[in-house]
């Protein structure tokens, strides 16, 4: 079990078993520092051992949800690093990624507004995607001279939208509207702003009284059956159903629908 979070860079709190990770620099767009950087990495491998978290929200506050790296205390910084120092930096952004993928608790994005650069990453590196209609999203690297292959988007993007259309999102670096981001399935809900952190909180609450055990095998299972044959995904699978059959929330839900109640899971 770890101690509560208590990052400086953003906001933190805990609701009914849910994190609540808001980025907090309105006037920016809520773009990042090396420091918001480390301490978002930080935190999403601190939670990995907090029990009394179960499900994990991130969301901006003001007009953006994340507008990626600060022009002047990110960009502007890095024109004075070598190679090694350039390295150690798009290293660390993609420890951020690794840390919200590996995370055996479901992460919700919940978008606000504009979805730009590393801050479109974050988002996609969560499990689901909840945007208000305000929520236009870029991959924008291209845009400003990078690989849009970055902190893992190459990766990523093509398994929820398809190769076609994420080969089209990170040349182009374009914004795309919200309703277009659900078409191509990169969004999972599209709700009016004013709705948006009601509806998110409720989707994250029913993931929280859901079995925690069972949801994150079900994580563990989407992220290492990215690279299995089907024969292997078959074996991976069925070794996991096993396990998921001895912890004690198969039981409970099993005794619950027999006794005609609403089934109470153990905590992670």
């Amino acid at each position: 079990m770890s101690n509560k979070p208590n990052p400086q860079g953003f906001l933190y709190e805990e609701r009914n078993a849910i994190a609540i990770i808001t980025l907090n620099r309105p006037d920016k767009l809520n773009s990042l520092t090396f420091e918001i950087y480390r301490e978002l990495t930080d935190t999403f491998a601190a939670l990995t051992d907090r029990r009394e978290v179960r499900v994990v929200v991130i969301t901006g506050s003001g007009r953006g949800f994340c507008s990626g790296g600060d022009v002047h205390e990110i960009i502007g910084e890095l024109f004075q690093r070598d190679m090694a120092g350039l390295l150690e930096f798009t290293r660390m952004t993609c420890d951020l990624i690794a840390n919200i993928r590996g995370l055996n608790k479901p992460v919700i994005a919940s978008l606000n507004g504009t979805v730009a650069g590393a801050g479109a990453v974050i988002a996609l590196a969560a499990d689901l995607r909840i945007a208000s209609e305000k929520a236009k999203i870029a991959f924008l690297f291209t845009k400003v001279g990078l690989a849009g292959a970055d902190m893992g988007s190459a990766f990523l993007l093509p398994k929820v939208v398809g190769l076609s259309k994420a080969t089209e999102m990170l040349y182009t670096g374009d914004f795309i509207s919200a309703e277009d981001a659900l078409q191509a399935g990169l969004y999972n809900r599209l709700v009016p702003l004013e709705e948006l952190e009601k509806t998110t909180m409720e989707f994250a609450q029913k993931l929280a009284d859901g079995p925690g055990f069972a949801l994150g095998m079900t994580k563990a299972a989407l992220n290492r059956e990215l690279h299995m044959s089907l024969e292997q995904a078959l074996e991976a699978e069925a070794q996991a159903q096993a396990i998921c059959m001895l912890n004690p929330d198969f039981k409970e839900s099993y005794q619950a629908f027999v006794e005609k109640r609403q089934a109470k899971f153990n905590q992670i």
